[in-house]
Order: structure tokens, then sequence, then C-alpha cells
């Protein structure tokens, strides 16, 4: 398959730490999309939007989730699932004020041994939100720097600075959360000296999950590559296998690898763990091994029938003003699709 020597033993080592994995139609995850970011970053693609564009709608959306997750459970009763896992995404969830969050997460109430709740932006991660997380039993966040260099994060419009993430990343580990970090290699006029001070800050920090990004560029993304200097393809390749050799001589663990379109080199995404505390709903959606119910705008649920090696999706409108406008259909549209 002209695979390298590097990457198949990287392979071997994903495959061997891969754990849990149960095929079982009942089993199911269940994720919720909060499109809503503080700011806009320049790479990226995904439909999200600024707080500020949204603000006079958010009360509204937040209405429109809790109603179909009201008619999820009825879903989820009716066919007898057990939910696995429950993971709050975006954008930025805690983006949302710590009433909002309450309101959100109250109506979450299965019992689950992973409930990951995204709060990338550290500028939106303050006690208050965390005690709101803690309350309704989250056990996973996310606090993503993506660089340990405040000039890159100015150059890629986030609105934060390093000292941002280690103070919330100190606020975070007091409440006993599993904390992943997202770091992203070949930013816009990074070099190999600041991937490696990323990696070394981060490694100081050694928190529990650690996914490791090369920097896809797609049309959706605000940066074009005609404004685009960073390393060379060869030369970014090696600083980032150098990097994961790091990583993983720190007692981490590759346990999932994916690659999205128009990522430099050809490259990957491969999250790493610590001390077994892997990321099941990240393994879930990966490998495509368990059922996801997916509510809010731009949600997508998937339906896996294991026994007859078949995907079934369903799509929920992509914007927050249509989602609030058809929310009955796509209430309908899910009852339909799980029925």
């Amino acid at each position: 398959f002209m695979v390298s020597h590097k990457k198949a033993e990287l392979t071997a080592k994903i495959l061997k730490n891969q754990k849990g994995i149960i095929r079982n139609d009942n089993l199911i995850d269940l994720y919720v999309n909060i499109p809503i970011c503080p700011s806009r970053c320049h790479y990226c693609s995904f439909i999200s939007n600024e707080l500020e564009k949204v603000k006079d709608k958010v009360e509204t959306y937040i209405d429109c989730v809790i109603k179909e997750i009201q008619a999820v459970k009825k879903i989820i009763s009716k066919k007898a699932y057990v939910v696995r896992n429950i993971y709050i995404g975006g954008g930025t969830p805690t983006v949302l004020n710590e009433e909002q969050l309450d309101r959100l997460l109250s109506e979450i109430t299965f019992p689950v041994n992973e409930f990951t709740v995204e709060c990338g932006r550290p500028d939106t991660i303050t006690k208050e939100k965390l005690d709101v997380l803690k309350k309704h039993d989250v056990t996973r966040i996310s606090i993503n720097p993506q660089t340990f260099c405040d000039a890159t994060l100015k150059r890629i419009g986030r609105n934060h600075k390093v000292s941002d993430v280690l103070e919330a990343y100190s606020l975070a580990i007091e409440y006993g959360f599993c904390v992943n970090m997202d770091i992203i290699a070949g930013l816009p006029g990074e070099n190999k000296a600041t991937i490696t001070k990323t990696i070394n800050s981060i490694l100081e920090l050694c928190p529990d999950n650690l996914t490791f990004h090369t920097l896809s560029l797609k049309n959706g993304a605000m940066l074009r590559w005609q404004e685009f200097k960073s390393l060379s393809n060869e030369d970014l390749e090696k600083c980032i296998q150098d990097a994961e050799d790091k990583i993983m001589k720190s007692g981490y663990k590759p346990y999932y690898l994916y690659r999205q379109k128009n990522q430099l080199g050809g490259l990957e995404n491969v999250g790493f763990f610590r001390d077994d505390k892997i990321c099941m709903f990240n393994i879930d959606s990966m490998e495509e091994t368990s059922t996801i119910i997916a509510v809010g705008a731009n949600a997508a649920s998937k339906r896996i029938f294991n026994f007859e090696n078949r995907i079934e999706r369903s799509f929920n409108v992509k914007f927050i003003y249509d989602y609030i406008r058809q929310i009955d259909e796509m209430i309908k549209r899910k009852e339909e699709f799980f029925k």
C-alpha cells in the first residue's frame, strides 16, 4: 500500500491501543452541537457563528435544541437504546453563559461513564461554568491552545493569549476533569522552533489527552493558500515525526488517526492518551462502530447496522436560523430515521 515504515508502526500502535470497542446496535452515543464561537479562527471551515452576530438568537436556539433532545429521549426509550457516551461540541459550547449551560445540561440526564464538553477557547472558561459542568457530571473537557505562541494566536484570529490557556487549565484540573488539549502544526508564520516550543509546553502541562493536528485549509476558511507562509512539506513532516516521537517517549500512546481534505503535506491528525484515559466517543466516531444521535444545527446522525455492515446518515439543516425555523421538521426527520 506504499505506506512508510513509520506510518505502519504508528497504525499498529493505534490498533493495539484502541480499547473498549463494542459492536452492539443498542449502544449509542449522543452528540449535541452548539455552532457558536467568540470569534472565528482564520483557518476554520466549520459552520460556526460568531457570538456577536447571533446573540439575539441564542436563547431561542437553546429552546429548540432542548425540544429536539426531549424528542430524542422518546426515541431512545422506544428503541431501548443505551446511551454510552455524551459529547457536547461545536463551535464552543462554553460560549454560552452559566445559566444557558445549566438549562441545556439539565435536559441531558443519561447516566454515562464519559460525558465530554468542548471548552476549546480558554477565554470562555470561568469557575462558574466549570461549577455547572461538574454539577451535571461532565467528566471530560477540552481546552485547546492550538499553539503556545501569542503572535500566532493573534495572527489566526483567536482572542486569547497563552496565559489564558495556563489559567484555564490550572482551574480545570482542580475539578478533576479529564482534559484534552488540541495543537496544530503548520500554522502560518510558525517554524520548527515554534512547534517545538508548543510541544514542550504541552508536555509540561501533561493533559490526559493530546490531539496533534496538521493544518487543513478548506474553501470555507478565511485564510488562503496565497497568504500562507509556513514550513515546506518535507520540513513539516520531519518536524511532526520528531514531535510525535517525543510525545510517545513522554508516556503518551496514540489511539486514533484521521486525515482531512487539503491537509498540508497529506499528513494526519493523531489522538494520544495517557494513563488509560482514552475518549471512547472519538474512537466510536472515527472508527464508525457506534450509532450517534446528533442534535442541533448542522448535526449529523449516524446509524450503524453492525450485523449488516451498513451505515446510514441523516442531517439536520446547517444554519441556526434555518434550524430554529424548521425545528419541527428536524424532529420528524429524526423520528423517521430511527423508526
